[in-house]
């Protein structure tokens, strides 16, 4: 789980204001020490600031802001790829911001600022914050919001935007508890708490190590955008309380069956609404842990159907599932699919590319394939799979299963080469069981000696039922090798009496 937000996510700001007269009376906050316990159900009443005139730039500062405003607005027109047609292109309208005049005139203002009004001073202030934060200067810019929330004449608008501007240059610069203050006079001082604040805070309050009041905003701001502001949050919102469960848990200020409920929740939102294959595997490992194991070959399996597995493990992970839930044929599939799709892989010695299997051809992965084939009842699928894995295997019981799937087959020579292969091997889980099987693939050839030779090697095993079964075995061998010889000799025998009679 991660433990750290990216710094960017402090970086979105609002800047604007109006230059022209605005109203004069606002709703404003008391000041507060922390926000509410849960959510903003316990916002405070609001009380009315009252200025006694009309915010109005004097004549000189607002020709110049005028100048300002089209030296920030510059554009230039730009030729672009038409997308309608091909080869062609057409002119459009880009951003070139004129910094140097921009800055030129605010310096003209800034030398002559004790002369100034402190509405006129709070506006270019306000330009300057935008100045420095477009140049990523945050302490120059942090500076110049707090000059203008300094400024008494400051309208509303210039100051609660400067506040929020402030209390994310803050965060950016990773002085948590300053930008938290910030955010919350803000929020004490607007009409509106937004979704989006509740979630700045939510993710100050992490990078503090504050789980639990992380958490409580995190779910306020999701609410509020779902409930209020009629939009889905976005896609980092449910990660962080996702992440925040994850945190508490450990810390076990919550159950750990709690918090796997709540991701759970968390985690089947991320795969419905942002569909990537972090979210899957989180969703079916949270199921893991949970003990639904159906639950999780499913969300496995609705990864591997969107094509978004890249990894042997994975690939490994949903074919066992699957023929744990005894759905063998898909378990083959789904590994027969990860030997066909291919990835590039990296050398960081030499930095060399090479394009690989996803799930390479080793014994393991061989022999769990032969299963599922095998367990289908796709023998003839199975034999060849199994064919590489023993010539890869160190151990003998390779080649005694593969003995067993051509028996199966009614192959006995291949039968009889294989297990006599695997019995050269020094290990072997059941000499005596291979035994029976190949003694059972020369009986089966007629081969009478040979079996009951293989038979009677395998009756002086210790395990009581191997040595019953062979000594049946020997017992029908000689029998069935006495039939055999009787249905010889009475065939010679009508041969020679038909032959006389012709004669």
């Amino acid at each position: 789980m991660f433990k750290k937000i990216s710094r960017n996510i402090f970086l979105i700001v609002a800047l604007g204001f109006s230059l022209s007269a605005i109203d004069l009376s606002a709703q404003t906050r008391e000041g507060r020490a922390d926000e509410p316990s849960v959510g903003g159900s316990e916002r405070k009443a609001g009380k009315t600031r009252t200025y006694k005139k009309a915010r109005v730039l004097q004549n000189s500062t607002a020709k110049k802001v005028v100048k300002i405003v089209e030296a920030l607005e510059r554009q230039k027109i730009v030729k672009v790829p038409d997308p309608e047609n091909q080869g062609k292109f057409i002119e459009k309208e880009e951003d070139d911001p004129d910094w140097v005049t921009a800055r030129a005139i605010l310096t003209e203002l800034l030398n002559n600022r004790a002369e100034m009004k402190s509405y006129d001073r709070s506006v270019m202030w306000n330009y300057w914050g935008y100045i420095y934060f477009s140049d990523e200067d945050y302490d120059q810019a942090m500076y110049a919001y707090e000059q203008l929330l300094k400024e008494p004449e400051a309208t509303i608008p210039l100051r609660t935007s400067s506040l929020l501007t402030l209390a994310q240059l803050n965060l950016v610069k990773e002085r948590w508890d300053k930008g938290i203050s910030l955010i919350l006079q803000w929020m004490d001082e607007v009409e509106t708490v937004t979704a989006q604040s509740y979630y700045l805070l939510a993710s100050a309050y992490f990078q503090k190590s504050d789980f639990v009041r992380a958490r409580t905003n995190m779910e306020e701001a999701i609410r509020l955008a779902e409930e209020v502001e009629g939009y889905r949050p976005k896609e980092g919102w449910y990660v962080l309380l996702a992440a925040c469960f994850s945190e508490l848990k450990d810390k076990k200020i919550i159950s750990a069956q709690y918090a796997l409920e709540k991701q759970v929740g968390i985690y089947e939102i991320l795969v419905n609404y942002y569909p990537k294959k972090l979210y899957f595997l989180q969703l079916g490992g949270t199921y893991q842990q949970m003990d639904r194991e159906e639950d999780y070959m499913l969300t496995l399996k609705a990864a591997y159907d969107k094509d978004l597995l890249d990894k042997e493990g994975e690939y490994l992970a949903l074919a066992q599932l699957l023929l744990l839930k005894k759905n063998p044929y898909w378990a083959a599939q789904v590994l027969v699919s990860g030997q066909d799709k291919k990835v590039i892989i990296k050398d960081e010695d030499t930095g060399e590319e090479e394009v690989v299997p996803v799930v390479k051809e080793k014994e393991k992965t061989l022999k769990l394939l032969a299963d599922a084939w095998r367990m289908a009842q796709e023998i003839d699928m199975a034999i060849p799979v199994l064919e590489k894995a023993a010539k890869m295997s160190k151990d003998g019981d390779t080649y005694i299963l593969l003995g067993n799937l051509y028996l199966f087959e009614d192959r006995m020579k291949d039968s009889i080469r294989a297990i006599e292969a695997g019995l050269k091997k020094a290990k072997v889980k059941s000499r005596s069981q291979a035994l029976l099987v190949l003694g059972q693939a020369h009986f089966e050839l007629q081969n009478f000696e040979e079996a009951k030779k293989h038979f009677r090697a395998a009756a002086r095993d210790e395990n009581k039922r191997i040595k019953k079964t062979a000594n049946s075995w020997i017992k029908y061998a000689e029998n069935e090798e006495i039939r055999v010889k009787n249905l010889a000799l009475r065939r010679d025998f009508i041969q020679q009496s038909k032959a006389k009679a012709k004669s």
